[in-house]
């Protein structure tokens, strides 16, 4: 059953983290079934590089083909023309993956809106089904909601006409139905990495990690670096180490410094996954303080190395955080996040990391997420929708 990706999000050359946990799941799948991976992205540098690149090393035949972003500052006819150039790319990329992998039996698309068109197209076409998989948080925090009637009415259309939809969570899954985007959801998870590591030993009971992109209404960054500041007033020795980029990091490091605590934060920007679960095999504990998570993969990765998590109540991360692993917050709760800093801080040799990892192994394994996908796909292909 050859099955073909259409991801909106995907590593590549302007951001190896963006869309990595896509990435996982697409290698979970290959080791049931042929996978063939085409993404388009936008270029915004490297004038000189090839616009088409092939990745078959780690299971899954991974095209990703380049498009020119336009810059033109009329936003209108910008959003036109990349979707234009984002077309071209796709369709490109399509025919050299029915030249050398054939043509597939099923389209997985990951993500709205422009992988579904593409979709719907090759259905029209060729009819090929696809189904149609949502991790994105805009149907969490209001996003959604304020768009457009054209935009919601093509999206439901899209839905509609999907085999089969999956969510990355049941609180995700909820909201699509809330939105009236379909009547029924199967969750299938992210693949949760660093399970095959060797488990590291504890870190410094003070040394806190924050995995994120700086998008701060989002991920809450800020209110780390307040909490982090209470909670050093009482006397603890804590430190903090920030990975990820994003258009706040400024705003982040001026913060810190107006806070006194910029001699205790340590800003590394994005780094490849790899490097990531490094950094958290030398922490003591983890914190997620976003506003909203459809799933959250840097909970699972953290509690897969057996570091225990602090985490906000905002979706995903209530589905992996127990009291033998970490401890929930109300989301924006700055005097609650000092609270569980503090207490993680001085019962840290509570936490055991092989009870921690046990909490994630079994059911956010890489064997898992791909045997759930591929029952959805026998489904779809015998024709139980």
């Amino acid at each position: 059953m050859h099955v073909l990706f259409l991801p909106k999000w995907y590593p590549g050359r302007n951001d190896p983290q963006l869309g990595d946990f896509l990435r996982k799941q697409a290698i979970a799948v290959a080791r049931h079934t042929p996978v063939s991976v085409l993404c388009a992205l936008p270029l915004t540098g490297g004038n000189d590089m090839p616009m088409q690149e092939v990745f078959d090393s780690d299971g899954p035949w991974e095209l990703r083909c380049y498009y020119r972003a336009s810059t033109n500052p009329i936003t209108p006819l910008r959003k036109l023309v990349n979707l234009y150039r984002y077309q071209r790319a796709m369709h490109a990329g399509w025919r050299r993956v029915v030249q050398e992998r054939g043509m597939p039996r099923l389209v997985h698309v990951h993500i709205l809106v422009r992988p579904a068109l593409f979709a719907r197209r090759l259905l029209r076409r060729y009819g090929i089904p696809f189904l149609i998989s949502e991790q994105s948080s805009e149907y969490l925090d209001g996003t959604f909601a304020r768009k457009g009637p054209m935009f919601k009415a093509i999206n439901q259309r899209l839905f509609r006409q999907a085999a089969a939809v999956t969510a990355v969570s049941d609180w995700l899954g909820q909201a699509l139905v809330k939105h009236g985007l379909c009547a029924r959801y199967d969750v299938v998870p992210n693949v949760v990495p660093g399970t095959d590591r060797p488990l590291p030993s504890p870190g410094p009971p003070g040394q806190f990690l924050v995995v994120a992109d700086l998008v701060d209404r989002t991920k809450n960054v800020s209110g780390v670096l307040r909490a982090l500041a209470l909670a050093r007033s009482s006397g603890a020795d804590l430190n903090l180490t920030i990975i990820g980029g994003g258009p706040d990091r400024a705003m982040l490091e001026q913060l810190a410094t107006e806070l006194g605590v910029l001699a205790h934060v340590v800003f590394l920007g994005r780094l490849p996954n790899s490097e990531v679960l490094d950094q958290m095999a030398r922490t003591g504990a983890v914190i997620i303080n976003s506003n909203f998570e459809t799933f959250s993969v840097v909970t699972g990765e953290a509690l897969a190395l057996g570091k225990p998590v602090i985490a906000t109540r905002c979706g995903g991360p209530i589905a992996f955080i127990t009291p033998e692993n970490g401890m929930l917050i109300p989301v924006g709760d700055d005097t609650a996040l000092r609270d569980a800093i503090l207490h993680l801080y001085h019962n840290a040799r509570s936490y055991d990391p092989t009870t921690i990892r046990r909490t994630v192994s079994e059911r956010f394994g890489e064997d898992a997420v791909g045997q759930g996908f591929l029952n959805i796909y026998q489904r779809v292909i015998d024709g139980r929708h």
